[in-house]
């Protein structure tokens, strides 16, 4: 008996073929600065985080984060 071949293998597969035709995806440097455009995003998106959440030490040095809004 065969077994039909799941929707993720014949995805692949198709975009496989698709990658043989128009080629890899187009992939930037990693290793450049961040603009301070960028830099300033980044530290109000941490102050925001920062905000909703709060950590909890333990007596043995673990932590764990809790929400800091009330239930």
């Amino acid at each position: 008996m065969v077994e039909k071949e799941s929707f993720v293998t014949r995805f692949m597969r198709t975009t496989g073929k698709v990658r043989l035709i128009f080629g890899p995806a187009q992939q930037g440097s990693l290793d450049h600065p961040m603009t301070e455009e960028n830099q300033a995003l980044l530290k109000s998106q941490q102050a925001q985080e920062k905000a909703l959440w709060e950590t909890v030490t333990r007596a043995d040095g673990s932590s764990y984060i809790v929400s800091r809004r009330p239930e």
